[in-house]
């Protein structure tokens, strides 16, 4: 078996992969969903990555050319997908093995299948704000480097950066669902013990550690240029003050000497 997980260069809907793929999605992990037919198992996660399981995988490249997805295009060249082989072997023992080359399992059940598009998902879904975070890290280097020429005016733009960087902060949070235990994986300890291992494999909880790292890293850059920003504009409002009260001096000396 074959499965691949890729975050869209555009939200696909629900209603989309269903009559693309002639599949009916019932409710997943969280607000995700999943579904299958004779030839596919789908997994939509609730931060839009999708994740197809087939046999062949020439059927998951049909069934992405259905829903207008050309892996290798120039379009699509800047898609972020991860795949892994899947095998089922009823000898193994205990149920599972995961190796960085392939997953090994006993049987091929549905809630087996959504524990693997979980993991894989999320570690697609984390490379996409890895992405988003080295363009937000490029960018703060540039604002530092420019902090001697960075005017009051552009206090905005910097708020519009400091806003980026806490949507992302959220997004990273809220969606990947890394900081809490999903609802799937409560009272059964085998589907616990093959997302925890997955979740090693794939370095989840160390890449998201690092991610927030970066976070934390570049709040400060930004609070620094902030700092020195309002620090300028205390200046300048002081010189104000001061050419005032200097043109009330002379205003007042020049009534005098009349």
């Amino acid at each position: 078996m074959n499965l691949l997980s890729l975050y869209p260069s555009r939200p696909i809907a629900k209603a989309a992969i269903e009559y693309s793929l002639d599949v009916t999605l019932k409710r997943g992990v969280e607000n995700g969903y999943y579904g299958h037919n004779d030839t596919l198992h789908v997994v939509l996660a609730p931060f839009g990555v999708l994740t197809l399981i087939a046999e062949e995988k020439k059927e998951i490249i049909a069934a992405l050319s259905s829903l207008g997805i050309t892996l290798g295009s120039e379009e699509e060249s800047t898609l972020i997908t991860q795949d892994y082989p899947l095998h089922i072997d009823p000898m193994i023992e205990p149920a599972f093995e995961v190796t960085n080359e392939a997953i090994i399992l006993k049987s091929a059940s549905t809630h087996n299948l959504n524990i693997i598009a979980l993991a894989v998902s999320q570690s697609v879904g984390l490379e996409h704000y890895e992405k988003r975070l080295n363009t937000l890290f490029l960018q703060s280097r540039k604002i530092i480097d420019s902090i001697h020429s960075f005017s009051i005016t552009r206090r905005s733009h910097l708020m519009q950066f400091a806003k980026r960087l806490a949507l992302t902060r959220h997004d990273m949070v809220s969606n990947l669902l890394l900081l809490d235990k999903p609802n799937i994986l409560w009272d059964d300890a085998e589907a616990e013990a093959l997302y925890n291992r997955l979740a090693f494999i794939l370095e989840l909880y160390d890449r998201h550690e690092i991610a927030l790292s970066k976070l934390s890293q570049i709040k400060e850059d930004v609070m620094l240029v902030m700092d020195l920003i309002n620090h300028k504009q205390s200046e300048f409002l002081e010189w104000i003050i001061i050419i005032l009260i200097l043109v009330e001096i002379v205003m007042g000396v020049m009534q005098m000497i009349r």
